[in-house]
Order: structure tokens, then sequence, then C-alpha cells
């Protein structure tokens, strides 16, 4: 582990550490230190790490008003572990590239058959029949929204196996691969590192991963207030939670339970201030996908905190911004 704790981080930590055992208190307070948030956050990740055990692979940054990334945790981050469905983000990617080189449209429609159905997470599993001609776009959103397994199905139609490693490779990541399977339009999801997705978000965020109107779409997508809130995102308002790219990602493996959670945090004017990568496997608790699983639980501690660190925080100097309408109900009509 390679966590670089200052002497302030390390004499405040055993009471950073008392006070994340309490799950239900969160600190509101807004930060007049930021180096001090930075250390509060380094306490409070070695604490719920060490509350909740298992092995844990993390990494979380903050942009500096330079643009460049300054590593808060470094924990094992280029450790190659298990994606689960953060990995559907990487898919998604190679699925705008090809959009991005005209090989594409986000309107181009696939029938969706039956024999495409998979269970688990999501919603196409759900309509009990079948037959709709659907959008890329269609699919897309219900991949990054609600973790859809079929659309993981629908996105190998468009980018086989072997091409969606390839274009990971062509974008620099070394790590992040999909496993092919004997169907070369279909694949298990693969392995990634906590640096290579930390590298991913903060490219997307920044607007050179894609086009930026690719970036813009997978961003709206994974920063909607409909999507997963049992981690990072559970205890904020609607407002705060629009301002957070999220992906998360579970499953259970001979090691035990693992849980993942990655994405991109932005400033009020727009700005991505701060990534994280948090993956955990030899985990108990199988079976509970729900927000009482331990490490779903320390997201939660890790996401209040991150998010009151950099809440009022902008970044003049960083061309690439992001914004999502702001969350407005509708009563039908």
């Amino acid at each position: 582990m390679t966590l670089n704790f200052s002497r302030r981080a390390a004499i405040g930590l055993g009471a950073a550490a008392a006070t994340t055992v309490a799950l239900g208190q969160t600190a509101h307070a807004e930060e007049t230190d930021s180096y001090a948030g930075v250390d509060r956050i380094r306490g409070r990740y070695l604490g719920q790490k060490t509350r909740v055990g298992g092995n844990w692979h993390s990494h979380v940054a903050v942009i500096n008003d330079s643009g460049g990334l300054d590593a808060i945790v470094d924990d094992d981050a280029d450790a190659v572990t298990n994606a689960y469905s953060v990995q559907k983000v990487a898919v998604a990617v190679t699925v705008m590239d090809k959009i991005d080189r005209g090989l594409l449209r986000l309107d181009d429609k696939l029938d969706l058959p039956a024999n495409l159905i998979l269970g688990g997470s999501g919603i196409y599993h759900l309509h009990g029949v079948y037959g709709d001609q659907i959008t890329i776009a269609n699919f897309l959103t219900a991949l990054l929204l609600m973790s859809d397994n079929t659309a993981v199905r629908m996105c190998g139609r468009v980018v086989p196996a072997l091409e969606v490693n390839e274009i990971l490779a062509a974008k620099g990541f070394v790590h992040t691969r999909v496993q092919p399977v004997a169907n070369p339009n279909r694949f298990f999801l693969g392995v990634t590192t906590p640096r290579e997705v930390h590298d991913l978000m903060w490219r997307l965020a920044n607007k050179t991963l894609l086009s930026p109107a690719s970036c813009d779409f997978l961003l709206r997508i994974m920063r909607w207030v409909n999507g997963y809130h049992d981690g990072i995102r559970r205890n904020m308002s609607s407002d705060e939670r629009s301002r957070i790219a999220t992906k998360y990602g579970a499953d259970f493996n001979t090691l035990g339970a693992q849980r993942n959670e990655a994405g991109i945090m932005f400033g009020a004017d727009g700005a991505p201030v701060l990534t994280y990568a948090f993956f955990t496997d030899s985990l108990g608790d199988l079976g509970n996908y729900g927000a009482t699983h331990p490490a779903v639980e320390a997201h939660a501690v890790l996401g209040r905190v991150m998010f009151d660190t950099i809440n009022r925080q902008t970044r003049p100097g960083i061309a690439a911004r992001h914004h999502v309408e702001r969350f407005e109900p509708v009563n039908g009509g």
C-alpha cells in the first residue's frame, strides 16, 4: 500500500477512524482548509477499509488549479481485478468511439429478441415480451443508468469482443479488457485496474477520451439522478447527486463478494474536481446487493466526505465543463 500520510493526517487518524464507525454521522460543514479536507479523506478511507476488511484496491485524485492531478489515495491501484459492471463504462466508450468515426449512429436501431435477454440488473428482462426495435442511444442509456446486462449483449452486436479490446488498447489502456467467449459478439466483462478506471473517468470528464459530444452524452447519463444511489451518492440531495457521474459493480467469486464503484465529482462551475475508484474483494455478505452491504456503506461515508471537501471548489483554469439539467418533477399531462 502506498498511502502517503502527512504528519497531521497521522495524528488525526485515530479520531477519523473512530468517527467513521457510526455510519449515520456525516460531515456537512464546509471545509475552510483544503489541506485538512484532503487529510480527512485519507483518514476516512483508512478507517472504512479497516472496518470493512477484505482487499481494497483504490485510487482517489483531485484536480489542481493548473489542471493536473494530485493523488489523495493510491492503494494498490495497479492491481488487476474483476471490473464487473464498472466495465460497462469502458464498453460504452468503445461504442461511442465507433460513432465518432462514423461507423455507427446513436439513432441506429437493432431488434431486441428474446434469446438476447439476460437477467440480473437492468430493465429489459422485466418486459416479459420482446421484439422491440431500439436505438443504440436506448441501450447505452439502459447500460449505464440501470446497469442493464442485456444491454451488454446489444453492445456486443455492434462492437464484437475482440474489437472492444482493440479499441481500449488503442486508447492506451493496458489491462482493461473484456473476456471473449466462443460467440464473437458476446463476452464477460473482464478486468481492469483502479488507476486505469481513474484515467478513463478523468479523460471522459476533460473530453479527451472521445469527441466532446460523445463525452457529454455518457456523462449526462451517469450523472442523472435516477441512477445508482446506494453507495457514493446515498447521503446526498438531488442537486448534489447530479454533480457526480458514477458506476457501480458487484458480484462474487471464489475469493468472496466484490463491491466496486468509480466515478468523478464536478464543481459548482461544471469543472471536474475529483476522481475515485474503489474495488474491494474477499468480502462476506455475498447475496446482499443493497445499501446495507458493509463495503457499500463505506462508499456512502466516503462519498459524503469527498463531496464536502470539494463542494465549494472551482477550477477556473480547466476548460472542460459539463452541466446537466436541474431535476424537475413532471406530473403527467
